[in-house]
């Protein structure tokens, strides 16, 4: 607009200087000018009564009058090809000299075609983008629908008591393959538990049954008979001991849980573990001597850890108290402590040791590698050692001696202070 409105100032000069008839004549050079149509100016002079003076329009248009006082209209031309082609205007119009009237425009066909290109890309370009807006949410939406479906699916056989049941992992990598596969894992490690459950009930109930069994015998025998003094402490001698068995086992349960509570944190200290391998291996020197054991210490002065005195020498003692229990007459079980490359406590014996694919097995609860459970003991040293070797953050380890077994805990190094 603000090269009609230099160009009608220029042309309102002219008038004023040269006349209508100059106006004229300038008007009709310009309209005669030869170009690019699209850059080609419109005009048109008329007299008060509409009559055509000069210009390239025929007759003043009938117009739409914009707020701006532009003018927007449009006519017909012929192209060389003899095809009729509309073209738009927007020009404006002034009075000159209180007798005439004067229209400049420019022809804005290529624009007022873009736009109406552009509205109509825009409108495609939506509808496109609704159309597969919609189609590809619904498909989402029903591919989402039906792996929650099937999740759903297998979740409920599970509620049912098929415990071995899985969620399908379909192989994509997606987020539901991730949640299947985190969901899976989570469903293998609860039935583990339960399975761990079954056992560890049915070890216990199988431990506390014999010496139950034992000791009820023994007071019906008491109650049905004239006791001597002898036979009564007899009797309540081998009663007291197999009452011990069942504190024993308790305690060994109370320990364990403790352990994995971290209950005992706070009594956290030092530990030099050559002092407390020393009296470990004092303890059970005698025990020792009773099987022709050689028990030896080979520790290295200055190792120390933090932790709880208790627990950490109570794991000691079990699987020393393992080694001398499992290593034949005249063999030897080694208690070693270094520092390198961390803190470590190492037991070997010489004895059958442990098949590699039972290791992880021995460490669970009630667990006793001989099936009909007639060795001494209770199933729970090792899963003491277990428990505490986590509460301390230390690596449990059980490898060959070939023969016999090495369990070794290597510890943190402590910060220092």
């Amino acid at each position: 607009m603000e090269t009609i409105d230099a160009e009608i100032q220029g042309l309102d000069e002219q008038s004023q200087q040269q006349g209508i008839l100059g106006l004229k004549r300038i008007i009709e050079q310009r309209s005669s000018i030869e170009g690019d149509p699209d850059r080609m100016g419109i005009y048109l002079l008329v007299d008060w009564d509409g009559n055509y003076v000069a210009g390239n329009l025929p007759h003043w248009p009938d117009a739409d009058l914009l707020p701006d006082s532009t003018l927007r209209f449009s006519f017909e031309t012929v192209a060389s090809n003899n095809r009729v082609i509309q073209r738009w205007v927007s020009a404006k119009a002034f009075v000159v000299s209180q007798k005439f009237r004067l229209l400049v425009g420019r022809d804005i066909t290529e624009k007022q075609r873009t736009q109406q290109l552009l509205w109509s890309s825009v409108l495609v370009g939506t509808s496109v983008m609704i159309l597969l807006g919609l189609g590809g949410g619904f498909v989402v939406s029903r591919w989402t629908l039906g792996r929650i479906e099937l999740i759903n699916r297998t979740t409920t056989a599970i509620m049912g008591g098929n415990l071995g049941k899985r969620i399908q992992v379909e192989g994509g990598g997606d987020e539901f393959d991730e949640l299947a596969t985190n969901l899976n894992a989570m469903l293998e490690r609860i039935q583990r538990l339960l399975a761990g459950m079954r056992e560890v009930t049915d070890n216990i109930a199988h431990d506390l049954r014999t010496p139950l069994s034992r000791i009820r015998s023994r007071i019906e025998v008491a109650m049905m008979h004239d006791l001597s003094s002898a036979e009564a402490h007899e009797l309540l001698e081998a009663t007291v001991q197999d009452a011990d068995k069942l504190i024993e086992t308790f305690n060994a349960l109370l320990n364990i849980a403790r352990a994995e509570a971290g209950s005992q944190r706070s009594e956290w200290e030092e530990i030099g573990l050559c002092d407390l391998a020393r009296d470990v291996v004092e303890l059970y020197e005698p025990l020792a001597e009773v099987k022709n054991i050689t028990l030896r210490l080979e520790a290295k002065e200055g190792v120390s850890i933090i932790g709880s005195r208790q627990l950490v020498a109570q794991a000691l003692a079990n699987i020393t108290d393992n080694a001398i229990k499992y290593t034949p007459e005249n063999g030897v079980v080694t208690v070693t402590i270094s520092d390198e490359p961390s803190p470590t406590i190492l037991v070997a014996d010489n004895g059958p040791g442990i098949a590699a694919n039972l290791r992880e097995k021995a460490l669970e609860r009630f667990v006793r590698l001989d099936p009909d459970r007639s060795s001494p003991g209770n199933g729970l040293g090792l899963s003491l050692v277990s428990a505490v070797a986590r509460l301390h953050e230390a690596k449990l380890t059980l490898d060959d001696n070939n023969p016999g077994l090495r369990i070794a805990i290597s510890f943190r190094r402590p910060s220092s202070r």
